[in-house]
């Protein structure tokens, strides 16, 4: 979108909604929200770690008296770029999927603090170069989990000041809980994961057809500003865009699968022509894998995650 710029930092979208955006959106740099109204706040996610949750919090309290005190936080879904700053909103609410407060266990932060130390040690030899490049800006130490508080199914509307703030579960697509966050009377929406712009989205979980439909859900609500997950703040053409990347990986998949290429060598095969030039475009590794195991009904296991980051580490290398 033209009319704002894409830099590090808190942007006002109008009527006391704002969007925290991290460029280049790349891994970890994920955007977050804020919607005021009548003194309240609510946030939407949190950051990766600590250091860059606070930045943001003192960026927002500088912006809004309404952000002294956040009552309300909703995590769009469990990774922790979304969510692994939850501790530092102090007395909040934090609501999310009942999917997503299941999933967020997952993957503490102690073992990203962990794998990274042996990235770091140099003993993880090429994969632990491709983690440090994904993750090395980042402090996984001393991040204390905060588990959601309030979960919901389905849709939830909740009340800041004045405003409604509609969640709606569109998961599993990107992980097993996703939501998106609507805002009506700003004419903004925050998708969480469901858009990443200009950077190729990674599909944890699927089936793709949730993802797909997530998107015309988005089409079809009457906003100005879409807020993503990662990138620039976007449009319709830039939800069309994701889109279509996954009927394009979901067609190009199903035809691999069916022929009987393994998802390691598919994921190798496919030509992504205008989208390699997005950042990350060795996710296609992860999104083959799971669109192979949707296509086989679930028996096809998925692989462990330091097979599957190994795998983007070779593909990351290689020009496209």
């Amino acid at each position: 979108m033209g009319q704002w710029r894409y830099e590090q930092g808190l942007h006002d979208v109008g009527n006391g909604s704002f969007a925290y955006l991290q460029p280049a959106g790349t891994w970890g740099l994920s955007n977050a929200g804020l919607v005021t109204s009548d003194g309240e706040a609510l946030l939407v996610d949190t950051l990766f770690d600590l250091k860059r949750t606070r930045e943001m919090l003192d960026a927002m309290r500088a912006a809004t008296p309404a952000a002294a005190r956040i009552g309300t936080v909703v995590n769009t879904h469990a990774n922790g770029d979304h969510c692994y700053g939850n501790a530092l909103v102090d007395g909040a609410t934090i609501v999310a999927t009942r999917a997503s407060a299941a999933e967020m266990d997952e993957v503490p932060a102690p073992v990203l603090a962990a794998i990274m130390r042996q990235a770091r040690s140099g003993a993880a030899g090429p994969l632990g170069d491709y983690l440090l490049h994904c993750f090395g800006a980042f402090d996984f130490d001393g991040i204390a989990p905060a588990a959601p508080t309030r979960v919901f199914d389905g849709e939830l509307t909740l009340s800041v000041g004045s405003k409604e703030v509609r969640l709606l579960e569109v998961g599993p697509t990107h992980t097993k809980g996703d939501l998106l966050v609507h805002v009506p009377a700003d004419r903004v929406i925050y998708t969480g994961d469901i858009l990443f712009i200009e950077v190729t989205p990674i599909m944890w979980e699927g089936p793709v057809g949730n993802w797909i439909k997530a998107c015309d859900a988005i089409l079809a609500t009457d906003v100005d500003v879409i807020v993503p997950g990662h990138g620039p703040l976007t449009d319709q053409d830039g939800v069309r865009a994701v889109r279509d990347y996954l009927v394009y990986i979901r067609d190009e998949a199903r035809r691999r699968y069916d022929a009987g290429m393994s998802p390691a060598d598919a994921a190798r095969d496919i030509a992504l022509g205008d989208y390699a030039r997005w950042s990350d475009a060795e996710r296609i590794a992860v999104n083959v894998h799971t669109l192979y195991r949707e296509f086989s009904g679930g028996k096809l296991a998925p692989p462990g995650l330091l097979e599957i980051f190994g795998l983007m580490a070779e593909l990351a290398r290689r020009p496209r």
